[in-house]
């Protein structure tokens, strides 16, 4: 399975420092996990939210990176409330049931975000991600024809 992360350089390591420090929306702060997607776009698509009220984040320069990671994900339900879902995450990683799991994203609910537990046995087997240059102001520029179709 091919797992995606649009990520600054900083934090390209596979260690869930970030979701450690500040938590994220399906883990409590305190514990590490690497948030990855399950399409390339997603990862964009979320990465968009955060970037869109920061200038600062808009202009950074990040790396799409990927993984190939051969284990299939534990499903979080998607009938989980949030505080549900963060709670099963919680305890997912604290017994280190399974590398994986996967959450319906609330973005686009038709892909999923795909926790990874660094503190689980077959993480270290997970090679560093592959990864290229990906600037988020270059994927919002006008195309040159939207300007041709307001004129008519």
């Amino acid at each position: 399975m091919k797992l995606w992360r649009l990520t600054r350089e900083p934090y390209v390591a596979l260690d869930g420092s970030g979701p450690m420090k500040f938590g994220g929306r399906y883990s409590s702060s305190g514990r590490p996990v690497v948030n990855f997607t399950s399409e390339a776009a997603l990862a964009v698509l979320v990465a968009l939210r955060y970037a869109q009220e920061d200038q600062e984040l808009m202009a950074a320069d990040y790396l799409l990176g990927w993984a190939e990671v051969d284990h299939v994900p534990e499903r979080v339900p998607v009938t989980f409330a949030p505080d549900e879902k963060k709670a099963f995450v919680d305890r997912w990683l604290e017994e280190r049931r399974s590398l994986l799991a996967a959450v319906s994203s609330a973005v686009l609910p038709e892909a999923d975000i795909v926790l990874m537990n660094p503190d689980h046995p077959d993480a270290a087997r997970i090679r560093p991600l592959t990864v290229r240059p990906f600037k988020i102001s270059e994927c919002l520029h006008r195309p040159p024809m939207l300007d041709k179709y307001r004129r008519e």
